[in-house]
């Protein structure tokens, strides 16, 4: 089975809008895992508009599955990972004015930074995963980073999904292959949901990790939490 990562984010974006602490995030990230989700992930950003450094604190204290920290590895970022010791470090290289993680690494041109950063991670115990567009001209140089996984990124399979779900796959099924092949393991995530996550499951062998956060907790209004949760469960068997 593919395991349900379920990002936070957008919990604490509505928390954030009236001040205070609620709707609470180590609450919401406790009932999450009781509705049957594998992990937890947060992506908190310089000017801490949804997840705050501190959130992070508060919720290894509660998050008993897996705990995957999301992030572009800044010296701040690095100093609470390495402290908090997440099940998981997602490496994203996102600018401190993105809106929403918007592209993969560029795996050719900053393999000496990523390397540097994911042997520091590894030397703390933590998996390391890199966000990475579907392009096998990034894979050989991947493989010298020696990161333990790769997340790919699927706003385009989303995007172009409604059109052509066969097209949009390809180059995701292709890539997750040569991935597999050399032996790291293969995650996904960005705009995935009930519409698109059950036939991008079906043909990419070997996922092993999902982090859906926008889609999940918007359906959720619609569907109620834990019968949202349960959907996504269903379709990632």
């Amino acid at each position: 089975m593919t395991k349900l990562s379920v990002n936070i984010n957008k919990i604490a974006t509505l928390r954030n809008s009236r001040g205070g602490n609620y709707p609470n995030v180590c609450d919401f990230a406790f009932d999450i895992q009781n509705f049957g989700a594998q992990g937890i992930t947060v992506h908190p950003r310089p000017d801490e508009r949804h997840i705050r450094y501190q959130d992070v604190y508060d919720l290894k204290k509660v998050v008993n599955t897996e705990f995957n920290i999301e992030g572009n590895p800044i010296e701040k970022f690095i100093s609470m990972v390495t402290e908090v010791k997440p099940t998981q470090v997602t490496l994203v290289p996102d600018a401190i004015d993105a809106i929403t993680s918007n592209s993969g690494w560029d795996t050719v041109k900053n393999k000496t930074f990523l390397k540097e950063v994911v042997n520091e991670f590894k030397s703390y115990g933590i998996r390391t995963s890199i966000f990475l567009d579907p392009n096998t001209k990034f894979i050989e140089s991947v493989c010298e980073i020696n990161p333990d996984r790769v997340e790919l990124y699927t706003e385009e399979y989303a995007r172009e999904f409604p059109n052509d779900n066969f097209k949009a796959i390809n180059k995701y099924s292709i890539c997750a292959k040569e991935i597999n092949d050399v032996g790291i393991g293969v995650n996904a995530g960005h705009d995935l949901s009930l519409k698109n996550i059950k036939f991008f499951k079906q043909n990419i062998d070997n996922l092993l990790e999902v982090s859906i956060g926008h889609a999940l907790i918007t359906e959720s209004l619609y569907f109620g939490l834990e019968r949202t949760i349960k959907s996504y469960l269903d379709y990632l068997s």
